[in-house]
This record gives structure tokens, sequence and C-alpha cells, in this order.
């Protein structure tokens, strides 16, 4: 039983093709013999990328800054947590498919990377634009005891200390781009084929985020910049008061992407189609009849009134001199509406395969600011509880043009959880079941703030609270169409190993420590908490149906209907055993500590391989 942890191809571009899918940063360009331009692989850059250190060794031609390199160690560092379950904060928990994760989001992000790999649709972030005082960073350099009792920063549970990265820092880009560049390392991991990440930011960063990006994802699946008008005015800040952020969207493979925009609707169908002469073949509009490619160049004669056109300038008709004559009798090529304007073709709405409307990049109404406020206002009854929010408009129309009604949608930076909030929204208007990922750094409000005053103790207390509040609210402004809309979530928080970290040699064990060997598992741990520890380990989804039953005084845990099943329990008896082996999970999992012997897990293996050979056994 284990525990668990033709002419022939040019294959050098194969194989660069290869490693570009993986390691897109690691791709740059270089000359050939005859000076043309060609891809080739960073080696440098690879290095590091599988390496657990820093590679000391002179750097090529890159968007680079001091940590870089320290940035993809951290990356892909390993690390000893788990996620607990706290069923108390959690609203549905047996049948919700939703999660909210509080915890470093690097190290959430971490521990996702098995069981959301190639799963995740859309990822929106609102990431600190680093203004001076909105960053927080994890500061891992040593500290005396009277640094410490200086320090006006926060810790983690695991004792390292959190700082704001103020602009005083002499390293303030480039923490900022080593803090985004690692995370978004781990983030291109998770979605899908056809996903697509959309990242606020504003100009601060925006050079720095697009590069970094481009790196990460590749230049060639930059989607574009959505400039989103987020307020009126710009406050006088500056000769150009700004009145906008940037939305950079790239997407994971742009070639896998069919189609992004907005649904075609009856609305818009009839806003663009009309008959105005009632044309037995329906609703028409009308699109030209030049094209800028090569083509037919001749004289088109309008049969009403004479009158010759040719193609504008650098343009040709897109069909030839019989194609026209027969269309114009066929009343498909129009003189416009009123029979004397240039030749136009009608399109039957009947006869057009609709697509998605495309969204295009000026977003100027999709919520400002101060609707974002108003928003958390009225939900909570209170104002300012929250600095700087997104409105769920601007979150819903990302949704809507992004994803499809049964994605995965993830936040890591989820601040007051607006993209929970937009996902519900949009479900409870198209019957959809999307699901959502928050993750957000427990960050302490500060003692004078409203949201302190109010209750509210961190940025997650908010996050939870404004979904349960959006939730309830949307279900009662839609009580015909919101029956089964999901409105829950499960809560799980970043916290240290289940498992005893025990570093001793042979001899240096006393009589007092052997009692320590007993168990493996740190006495505060639920089954609960080990359940979820192990679906990590296996890579399961977080969000899927459990339920426990008591088999002879043994509590026995089954994920997903025998996806897993396990029984954390101490001296589990065989007919137990037999009992889960006879529902044939895909998985089965136990204490080590609760087989007396090696003979005794010997014989649970050869009850599976008897009743339930294809099942994966393993203990904790």
């Amino acid at each position: 039983m284990d525990k668990m942890r033709m002419e022939s191809v040019d294959m050098t571009a194969h194989n660069i093709e290869k490693i570009g899918a993986l390691f897109p940063n690691c791709i740059t360009e270089t000359k050939d013999e005859n000076g043309r331009l060609k891809k080739a692989i960073n080696f440098e850059l690879l290095k590091q990328m599988l390496s657990e250190d820093v590679i000391d060794s002179d750097e090529a031609y890159e968007f680079t800054w001091v940590g870089k390199k320290a940035a993809i160690v951290e990356a892909n560092k390993p690390i000893r947590k788990t996620l607990r379950p706290c069923k108390e904060e959690s609203v549905n928990w047996d049948t919700t498919e939703n999660l909210y994760i509080e915890g470093d989001n690097l190290e959430v992000l971490k521990l996702l990377q098995e069981s959301y790999l190639g799963k995740v649709k859309m990822i929106y972030i609102d990431p600190p634009y680093n203004t001076g005082n909105d960053f927080v960073y994890r500061d891992d350099f040593a500290q005396t005891s009277d640094e410490y009792a200086e320090d006006s920063g926060q810790i983690d549970d695991e004792g390292n200390r959190l700082f704001k990265n103020t602009d005083s820092n002499g390293r303030f880009h480039s923490d900022w781009c080593s803090m985004i560049y690692s995370r978004l390392l781990l983030a291109m991991n998770l979605l899908q084929n056809d996903g697509i990440i959309f990242m606020s930011i504003d100009d601060c960063e925006y050079d720095n985020l697009k590069k970094i990006c481009d790196e990460v994802f590749g230049q060639r699946n930059y989607v574009g910049t959505i400039l989103w008008k987020k307020k009126t005015n710009g406050n006088n800040m500056g000769f150009l008061p700004p009145v906008h952020d940037y939305i950079l969207c790239y997407a994971k493979n742009i070639v896998a992407i069919n189609d992004m925009g907005y649904p075609v609707t009856d609305e818009f169908i009839s806003k663009t189609f009309s008959n105005p002469d009632n044309d037995p073949r329906g609703p028409w509009t009308t699109t030209d009849l030049s094209a800028n490619h090569k083509g037919p160049y001749f004289a088109i004669i309008n049969p009403a009134n004479g009158a010759i056109h040719y193609p504008p300038d650098g343009r040709y008709w897109v069909f030839n001199e019989e194609e026209v004559k027969r269309r114009i009798e066929d009343g498909r090529i129009i003189f416009g509406r009123t029979g004397n304007g240039k030749p136009v073709q009608k399109v039957f709405a009947a006869n057009r395969k609709f697509g998605k409307i495309r969204a295009e990049s000026w977003w100027d109404n999709k919520g400002m600011n101060a609707d974002a406020t108003a928003e958390l206002s009225v939900l909570f009854g209170k104002s300012k509880l929250f600095t700087h929010p997104k409105p769920s408009k601007l979150l819903y129309n990302i949704l809507k043009i992004s994803t499809g009604k049964d994605d995965i949608v993830l936040d890591f930076f989820s601040g007051s959880a607006t993209t929970a909030h937009a996902a519900m929204q949009l479900n409870a208007e198209d019957k959809g079941t999307r699901k959502f990922i928050m993750i957000q750094l427990p960050e302490k409000c500060d003692e004078n703030s409203e949201a302190y005053k109010t209750g509210y103790k961190t940025i997650c207390e908010i996050g939870k609270e404004r979904i349960r509040r959006a939730g309830k609210k949307i279900k009662e402004e839609n009580p015909l169409t919101t029956q089964d809309l999901d409105i829950g979530f499960r809560v799980l928080k970043l916290a240290g190993s289940n498992m005893n970290d025990v570093y001793y040699g042979v001899n240096e064990y006393n009589q007092g420590m052997l009692s320590m060997l007993e168990s493996n598992i740190k006495p505060d741990r639920t089954n609960l908490d080990l359940l979820f520890g192990c679906l990590l380990e296996w890579g399961l989804p977080l969000s899927l149906p459990y339920s426990a039953e008591t088999i002879e005084g043994c509590t026995v845990h089954n994920y997903n209907d025998g996806d897993l099943i396990a029984c954390f329990d101490e001296n589990v008896p065989e007919s137990v055993i037999k009992a889960i082996a006879k529902k044939q999970p895909l998985r089965a999992v136990f204490r080590d500590s609760s087989f007396a012997n090696s003979p005794s897990k010997i014989n649970v293996g050869e009850i599976f391989k008897m009743l339930a050979p294809d099942t994966r056994v393993k203990v904790i």
C-alpha cells in the first residue's frame, strides 16, 4: 500500500514549439545564417524554470528586474501546507460548488495545481496597483526581535512578515513584478486550453504587467486591452487627470478560442434587421459590396436612374459582373434604401449564421467606482466598508463575453468578492451554473476603518458576508428563476500540513517522545481536514458532493459517490474494510496508524485485490 506522494520534420523547430507550449517565457528570437529571424530557446531562463535554486549567470536581452529568478524559484518551490475546511463559515456546505479560500494566493495557487489543472475558463484579478500603500507581500528576510517589535506590518500563520511595498522602497517596481510574475506562472497552469485571463491595472504598472504577460502567456496570446471608464472626473490629478483603468486580456491558447463576445439576442436582431419593403425573404440589413482585396472592377449601373458606380479607390467588387446583374434582378443588391444611393447587398437574418457580438475595447457604460461603492452600501447598510471595490456590472460583462454557463471562474485577489457576486447574478439571468473560486489574503482591516468599527476584522470577513447578502438579494429579486441557484460557498483556510514535522535522528528519541510515534497526524486536525488534504494530493476538485455514514461505529467518508472513500478511525476492523471495498471506490484512504502492524496492512491490500482490484489504496 503506497503512501500519498514529408521532407523530414525540422525536429529542432518542432522541439522548440513543444518547449514553447510549456514555457512561453523561454522563447526568444535569433538570426539564421541568412540573417532571418527565427525562434530560439533562452536556455539560461529554461534552466532557471527547471531549477529549485537561483542560477547565477549573465542574462540575455529580456525584460528583467532584481529578483526575477528568485520569483521563478518561488513559483516552483513545493510547500508543506493544506486547506482546512471551515463549515461554520460556509453556506450550503453539502451542496454548493463554489469555494472561498483564505490565505496567501501564491501558496493557495500551488495547492490548486493538481485539483484544477486546466479546468478554469476565466480568471479575473484586480491586483494591487502598487500605489505605495496597497501592496502587501511576504518578506522572508531575517529580523531581530527588536526589529520585529518596531515593525508595523503583519505576520502570517507561519510567522513570516507581511510588508506594505511603500514607494520609498528601492525595489518598489521589482518587488511588485516579482509578486505578480510568480502568481501568473501558476495561474496559467489552471486555465483551460481556451481559457482567458483579465487583469485590472492602472498606469503605474501597466507597462510592466504587459511585458510580464507577454513572457508568461506568449505575445501571440495577447487578446487586447479594455479601457474601462471608472469615474467622471480625475479629481485634477496630474496634467491629464485619469478617468480610466486598463483591463489586460490574454488567452491560454488564442487559436483555441472559437468566439468571444456577447450572445446574440432577439433584441439585437430586431434592432439590426428590418423589412421596410416587405421582402418575402424576411428581415434584412445591408453590407458593403466592395472589399480591399483584389477582385472584379467594372461599372455597376442603377437600372432606375442610369447612375454609374465604381468601387471606391483601392477597393474591388466582391462579385463578378454576371453575379451582380443576377442579384440586382433578384433584389439582393439594392441602391440604398431610397434607390438612389450606392449599391449595397442585402443580408437576410434567416440566412445569417450568428456568432458573438464583439465587445470592443472602450467600456464607458459598465459601471463606475461610484456604482461599486453604492452597491456595497445597499448590501451592508454602511458606506465605505471597502476601498476601491469594482462594480459587479463590470465583472458581469467580463463573465458574459468570456464564459459559458457551466464554467469555472477564479479570482485570486478577490477583495470584496465582486466576481462571486457577478457570477451569481449572471447565473440567475441565464440559468447558468458557473462556479467561482475566490482567494483572498486575510489582511486585517485598519482599526480606524468603518469596516473594523462595524465588526469586520479582515477583508475576508467582508468578502464572505458580501456573497451571503448578494446571494440572498438575488434570490429575493428573482424568485421564479432562482430556485436552483447556487448561492453557497465552501470556506477553506490555508494552514500548515496536517502531518507532524518530526526531524529526529534514531539516537535522539527518548521515552517521553515515543508517544509522538503513535500518530503522525497533528492532534488538532479533524477527519474533514484529513479528507481535504487527501483531495489536494490526489488532485480532486474541492467542491464535489460529500457524505458520511457510520459502519460498525466507524465514520466512513464518501466523496463524490466513490471517487474517494476514507476512514480515519483507529483500529478499523476487517469487516469495515470489506464494506468499503464492496463499494468499489476509485480511491481509498486510511490512517497508517489504523493498522497494528505490517501484516494488517498487507491484509487490507489483499481484501481490496479480491473485492475491488481497481481501487487505489493509500494511507496517511
